[in-house]
């Protein structure tokens, strides 16, 4: 993990003008290994979300540089940030965004659609362990069912980068663990880059390393010697 993936100089984000303006990211210095397990953590409101969304071509900066490799993000047209999107990054969000009158392998297909070099869809279910699913509608699949069914979505063009925001936050704890081992698996199987976000403490220990956001800024960053398995976090 001695390339970089994704790295930021003082990156700002600041949403509104005036007495009503808000400071989502406050000067931003971040570098993310290629094939690294990221976690960012923090509260509600400390900036995590707006960061992962700059890091996948969602949103823009307001000041500050990201790239991503040798590509300077902060400067892609929005055609050129449209591309990136396409072509490099998977998300995974809180919410599933299932079609719900599509099957799985129907929902991971829209994706594999518009990929360069799709792995096929019934792949990437197994990969996430659903390989008896495929013919399911969302209706009838749990909650973390549905979750790697967007996992699936996600790793089924092949990204180079997966970006998931808060992917446990609606599940149990079980449910929760059950998704948290189909992300390190795609990590540590395929060696696509992750970065979690969550205000979860507990899954900071599943980490290659964990990046403390508050206020809009990394406070602090640890780096675990001796990471944990899914399996073995409780919250």
């Amino acid at each position: 993990m001695d390339r970089t993936a994704f790295r930021t100089e003082q990156l700002t984000k600041i949403y509104g003008t005036g007495a009503t303006a808000v400071h989502a990211l406050r000067g931003v210095d971040l570098n993310v290994a290629e094939g690294e397990l990221a976690v960012l953590l923090g509260h509600s409101g400390s900036g995590k979300s707006t960061l992962l969304n700059i890091l996948g071509g969602l949103d823009r900066a307001t000041s500050g540089r990201a790239w991503f490799g040798e590509m300077e993000l902060t400067k892609l047209s929005e055609r050129r940030l449209t591309l990136f999107r396409r072509e490099n990054v998977g998300f995974v969000f809180q919410f599933y965004n299932l079609v719900p009158s599509l099957t799985a392998r129907e929902n991971v297909a829209l994706v594999t659609q518009i990929a360069r070099q799709p792995m096929k869809a019934e792949e990437a279910l197994e990969r996430v362990g659903l390989g008896p699913r495929v013919d399911h509608f969302p209706s009838q699949l749990s909650g973390g069912e549905q979750q790697r069914v967007a996992i699936a979505r996600a790793i089924a063009k092949r990204p180079n980068v997966l970006l998931c925001d808060e992917p446990t936050g609606a599940l149990d704890i079980q449910t929760g663990i059950t998704v948290l081992e189909a992300l390190n698996d795609v990590n540590a199987e395929l060696g696509t880059t992750t970065v979690i976000i969550t205000h979860n403490a507990e899954i900071q220990r599943i980490a290659h390393r964990v990046l403390f956001m508050a206020d809009g800024q990394i406070v602090d960053e640890q780096r675990n010697e001796t990471r944990l398995k899914p399996a073995e976090v409780s919250w």
